[in-house]
């Protein structure tokens, strides 16, 4: 089952806290007492937070995501990067201007460490490019390939 994950990330892009409320779904993941409270207790080494969107295709924030974004920063008085990835892509949102649900998305090349974790957690198997799966199914088939009996038929006695 794939739900929908939070992680709060410091200016090193470490993980700082996990937000995984009781009630989150494939579509949805609840807002906290909790993860305001450490939010804001914390203000001064957050650089931001990602939140998965279980699926994959192309991915980027829904209303409520935006809507949720400027509240945030504008409780905490400021600005955060917001990132969402889903199975197979990751985008960046970032406050753009000069409304208050102005936000940019950028898509991210570079994926961070922390964003399999992510993936794994939320349920969704780990992103890697097209080219490395294919090398990686081609290393397996030759290696099964290679084991002694591979190339014969369950019931084949020749």
């Amino acid at each position: 089952m794939t739900v929908e994950i939070g992680l709060v990330l410091d200016w090193t892009g470490q993980e700082l806290h996990w937000h995984e409320p009781p009630g989150r779904s494939a579509g949805h993941i609840p807002d906290s007492h909790d993860l305001w409270e450490f939010l804001f207790e914390n203000r001064g080494m957050i650089s931001g937070f990602a939140h998965s969107h279980p699926g994959s295709g192309a991915v980027g924030p829904s209303y409520e995501d935006v809507t949720t974004f400027a509240a945030v920063e504008a409780g905490l008085g400021l600005r955060l990067d917001w990132w969402i990835l889903n199975a197979d892509s990751m985008v960046l949102v970032r406050w753009a201007g000069p409304d208050r649900l102005d936000y940019s998305v950028t898509p991210v090349a570079q994926v961070p460490m922390w964003a399999d974790y992510l993936r794994r957690r939320s349920g969704m198997e780990p992103w890697e490019p097209p080219r490395v799966r294919a090398a990686r199914s081609e290393a397996l088939g030759k290696l099964l390939g290679d084991l002694p009996g591979a190339d014969t038929v369950e019931g084949d006695q020749t």
